[in-house]
């Protein structure tokens, strides 16, 4: 069995002496495994880096065999990122929170397209955080968890949406909150308007952070990508209060 494809590089950990397993993201084949060998030398260290789009080759013997790659470098991104600690943090929420949520092996082609938009956008700070949040939504929505705030839940109204339910990610107006208002998600206006500020994108990452961590982490038997992405939220907000 063989194929090739571009991907992203999403972690590598070591396999034996010399060799390491990566975990990449492509179109056609979703997240997939395998071996590098030799993939611990020098000659890799500059290839092997979190966020790289690689020039992929896999074989094995059988399809369900971890198989091994061969990659060739076609885009560095690590140094863009690395020169800012919120884009490094926003790189390392994305590379964690795919390799511990996407099962192994189903394709998601039009959310590879914006992963890979997304990372190609490290080299804008100022607009990466938005890019991110949209980025969010899109995850939940590809898990099965998209939120709907297309219109109230409760009156079909599509005027004065404020708040999202916490049990079924659906809109709720201002008028058909009532006395439930104080259960209710705050929702940003960010989110229906597709801008704001870095406050409002914030106030954005709690909402996505909300069903995130409630209906997709917290359903995980493998370890959750909670505190990679805590620490993007946590460097954007300090850099929100610092008025830079």
């Amino acid at each position: 069995m063989e194929w090739r494809s571009v991907g992203i590089l999403l972690a590598a950990r070591k396999h034996g002496e010399t060799s390491l397993i990566i975990d990449t993201f492509c179109p056609g084949h979703g997240r997939y495994l395998g071996i590098v060998k030799g993939g611990t030398s020098r000659k890799f260290a500059p290839i092997l880096q979190v966020g790289a789009q690689l020039d992929l080759t896999w074989k094995a013997r059988l399809q369900d065999h971890l198989g091994s790659f061969k990659v060739e470098l076609v885009r560095a991104r690590t140094v863009h990122a690395m020169s800012d600690r919120i884009l490094a943090a926003g790189l390392m929420s994305v590379s964690t929170i795919l390799s511990r949520v996407l099962p192994e092996r189903q394709a998601y082609d039009n959310f590879y397209r914006t992963t890979e938009d997304l990372l190609d956008l490290l080299n804008q700070p100022n607009i990466w955080p938005m890019a991110y949040l949209r980025w969010e939504l899109e995850l939940l929505t590809v898990l099965g968890y998209g939120l709907d705030l297309s219109r109230c839940a409760v009156s079909g109204s599509t005027e004065k949406l404020r708040y999202v339910s916490p049990r079924t990610g659906r809109a709720i107006s201002e008028q058909a909150a009532g006395e439930w208002v104080s259960k209710l998600l705050h929702l940003p206006s960010i989110i229906l308007k597709g801008s704001g500020t870095s406050d409002s994108i914030i106030d954005g990452l709690k909402l996505t952070g909300y069903f995130l961590t409630k209906k997709v982490f917290n359903e995980l038997s493998v370890r959750s990508p909670v505190s990679e992405r805590q620490r993007f939220v946590d460097l954007l907000s300090q850099k929100a209060s610092s008025g830079f």
